[in-house]
């Protein structure tokens, strides 16, 4: 339920601006420990030096418990993150809410996982790690042995390797026991194995449209059993795809189909178990829309399609659910429109939807169209340490448009660069990222200081530095060969949090405990001159 009223009092100390405030998301750009693989500090990154050395600075934290997941050891990610953000408040997300539906088993009194077992044939479909950020493997195990205690007879597990959340060739350490536990199920008389596979970024897992070519390979394989490439087993499909390509990392593993497969079948089900919304939707509108142009399906059977969560509440993405979504409601943006506050928004396809759906509590479109606009930069196709500057000029020619024009209250951005290509593992092209963005954040704060404004840079969550995989003692991870394994995965680092005011009239506050990124909802809504609505984490700025 939404609130009933979003009336907020004018703030006590700080009046209405009439400059904009800007919000700029370094995406994946967090505080390491300045080591040669921290990219961030090992970048020439002349100007967000000379920020931290000169403008009021202070460290978030952005992971774990402070963002809504379940362990404080959990990496933080971009979806709970710009979801903190407009929330201002912790948000119980995704991955706890479906361990606590699991642990007491409601997930699985419900009609849907009833109907799921229904099925002539349960397929679950999903990303097979322990990332959490996505989904985690500990799931699909549960659901394996939930199923078979329901009676069901025959299921397949569609395996999308990961490779980005997790190390960048570790799909055997969760693959292997999967398919040992669906071996234990077919000798007990019941036919349970792995049906295709392959990488998280080449098939399935695209978002906000960027490349429907991945949803298409993903459909043949998981649906027609039809894929380049056919093993025995997933296990064998992927030492032998490493084998072919010693360069090739989980995420952008061939597709491939284990033989006897059989595809996806008329009276079959299928749960798409990843709890995470954004790269959830796609596929899930390919089972689901009667009317689909993005591409060619094919036949389309008729099943019982359900989705861990539902992915999309306003379009209501999937229709069907195991675990109710988190309720974010009285987000930052509502209170602003209520207010009359004017709102731009503007990335690049890649976090587009961050800004936007994310930031407003998993709500598609605008809040109030009259009063906001979003803007999307075209992301491009191609690998991101391919061109490592990404759309960062692009978004900060739309964003000085909009700050000089006086038509806007409030100016959100996110740079991609850090989170992108830092997931490609590539140390030097994530350095050129990230001195590609501190160009962009001169731009912004010429652009700022010009009309008055305040900006604030942060980040969502770590990522950019620490490039190398660590073990548990600090040292370096080694390839065979002696060279450092490249980490691909988020961090647990604290994110940076600058405030640059023009007037010089403002500073950050030190007497708040544990500051997060949930914190800057009510940081936004006091710039804005509103007071802190019931529920949310206090402001971080207050007058000198």
């Amino acid at each position: 339920m939404r609130a009933m009223t979003l009336d907020l009092p004018p703030h006590a100390d700080l009046p209405q601006r009439s400059s904009p405030v800007v919000l700029c998301i370094l995406d994946g750009v967090g505080i390491g420990r300045g080591e040669e693989d921290d990219a961030v500090v090992s970048a020439r990154t002349p100007n967000l030096d000379r920020m931290l050395a000169t403008y009021p600075h202070m460290r978030l934290v952005a992971h774990g418990t402070a963002v809504g997941l379940p362990d404080d050891g959990d990496l933080g990610n971009s979806e709970v993150g710009h979801n903190a953000m407009g929330a201002g408040r912790v948000i119980d997300q995704g991955a706890k809410l479906v361990n606590e539906a699991f642990a007491s088993g409601q997930a699985f009194e419900t009609e849907v996982w009833k109907k799921l077992c229904a099925g002539k044939t349960l397929h679950l479909l999903g990303l097979i790690s322990d990332g959490n950020v996505h989904s985690h493997v500990d799931h699909v195990h549960a659901l394996v042995e939930q199923a078979a205690a329901a009676g069901v007879q025959r299921l397949r597990v569609h395996v999308l390797t990961d490779g980005r959340d997790v190390a960048a060739r570790s799909a055997l350490t969760w693959v292997r026991p999967l398919e040992e536990a669906l071996a234990k199920h077919t000798e007990a008389g019941r036919d349970y194995r792995v049906g295709s596979g392959g990488g998280r970024m080449h098939i399935t897992m695209d978002r906000y449209e960027a490349d429907w070519d991945m949803v298409a390979r993903g459909w043949a394989a998981h649906v027609h059993a039809d894929a380049p490439h056919r093993f025995e087993s997933a296990t064998a499909a992927i030492e032998a795809l490493y084998e072919a390509d010693p360069e090739v990392d989980d995420q952008y593993l061939p597709a491939f189909v284990i033989e006897e497969s059989g595809g996806i079948q008329d009276g079959d089900s299928v749960l798409f178990f990843n709890f995470r919304g954004d790269r959830a939707i796609e596929i899930s509108r390919a089972f689901e829309e009667d009317e689909l142009s993005t591409f060619d399906r094919g036949r389309r059977p008729d099943v019982f399609y359900a989705g861990m969560m539902q992915y999309d509440g306003d379009l209501h993405v999937p229709k069907q659910f195991l675990v109710p979504p988190p309720n974010i409601d009285r987000v930052v943006g509502e209170y602003l429109a209520h207010a009359g506050r004017r709102t731009f928004a503007c990335s690049e396809t890649q976090k587009y939807g961050h800004v936007t759906y994310f930031y407003n509590g998993n709500r598609s479109g605008y809040l109030d169209a009259e009063l906001e606009r979003y803007v999307q930069i075209p992301s491009d196709n191609v690998s991101f340490d391919e061109r490592p500057w990404m759309k960062a000029a692009e978004i900060s020619d739309a964003a000085e448009e909009a700050i000089a024009s006086g038509d806007f209250d409030f100016v959100r951005l996110n740079y991609a660069n850090g989170d992108m290509v830092g997931h490609t593992g590539d140390l030097e092209a994530t350095r050129i990222a990230l001195e590609v963005v501190d160009r962009q954040l001169a731009r912004l704060e010429r652009a700022v200081k010009k009309v008055g404004g305040v900006l604030l840079v942060t980040a969502d969550h770590g990522n950019a530095d620490e490039m190398y995989g660590r073990n548990k003692d600090g040292s370096v991870k080694r390839e065979e060969d002696g060279s450092a394994q490249p980490r691909t995965s988020h961090t647990t680092h604290p994110v940076p949090l600058i405030l640059i005011d023009a007037e010089d009239q403002l500073k950050l506050r030190t007497d708040v405990q544990g500051a997060s990124i949930a914190h800057l909802g009510g940081t936004v809504l006091a710039l804005m001159g509103l007071g802190l609505p019931d529920g949310y984490l206090p402001s971080l700025v207050a007058k000198k």
